[in-house]
């Protein structure tokens, strides 16, 4: 896995370079700058619009009361998007692009969750998330939650017993 990475990262930046050279010989210098320029600036635009949307997608998610897994995996891919379109070059303007199609987005990330476990704490429902949601209220606790018993605190320095305490 580590040699892939490592391949991944010195072959992709080598093949961007000779494509960046071989389409600067056929259009120029300066188209090939401007290209390059503007596929940053729409990219980075689409990534903003779109990220407003899933960041509205995150909260309504959560207001339901459900973990926004999809969503969240949807902003990470808008997130890798942006860093595709920003970076210079052909290949990962392209990648880029590709990942701002929204269903395809949506079906990579739950590709990616069908092969994630989701673990939540004991006692947790689906219908709590981070205290929001149906069932919670700042005024009505579940009787379950509350844990009735007595505790002995004593001091570590002394064994005296004007330091200890009992509640």
């Amino acid at each position: 896995m580590a040699l892939r990475l490592l391949i991944l990262f010195i072959a992709l930046p080598i093949i961007e370079l000779f494509l960046l050279i071989k389409i600067g010989g056929v259009i120029g210098f300066f188209p090939t700058i401007a290209l390059v320029i503007l596929t940053a600036v729409i990219g980075s635009q689409l990534v903003r619009r779109q990220g407003l949307t899933v960041l509205a997608r995150i909260r309504e998610s959560q207001a339901r009361g459900e973990t926004p897994a999809l969503p969240m995996l949807d902003g990470a891919a808008l997130l890798l998007a942006g860093f595709m379109l920003l970076t210079p070059g052909f290949i990962s303007d392209a990648l880029g692009f590709v990942l701002l199609v929204p269903g395809l987005r949506q079906q990579i990330a739950r590709r990616l969750l069908s092969r994630v476990v989701v673990m939540t704490p004991a006692g947790a429902t689906n219908e709590r998330y981070a205290g929001r949601g149906p069932g919670t209220s700042s005024t009505r606790r579940d009787p379950h939650s509350v844990i009735e018993g007595d505790y002995e605190r004593k001091n570590a320095d002394s064994h005296n017993d004007e330091n200890d305490w009992r509640d």
